[in-house]
């Protein structure tokens, strides 16, 4: 992972890949990085990041022809 997580959320792909997005990387610091992990390979390969940052949302992997994802919920910003 080429980003250290905290509270992302994780999808299972049709194919098999697991999408790996948002979370904390310190524990102020929210990310909107994605990445997906191969487990055929053993790496994780950078994707589209989201549009805001996000830790402790759900993803849900929506099929139309080829996939999408959507990210909902969670938290902008961790309360002190």
């Amino acid at each position: 992972m080429s980003v250290a997580r905290l509270s992302h959320v994780a999808a299972l792909l049709p194919d098999g890949r697991v999408l790996v997005a948002g979370g904390y990387r310190t524990a102020t610091e929210v990310v909107s990085s994605a990445e997906i992990y191969d487990p055929a390979s053993g790496a994780f390969t950078a994707t589209g990041s989201m549009s805001g940052a996000r830790a402790g949302a759900t993803a849900t992997v929506l099929r139309a022809g080829w996939f999408s994802w959507r990210v909902a919920s969670g938290s902008t910003a961790r309360s002190r």
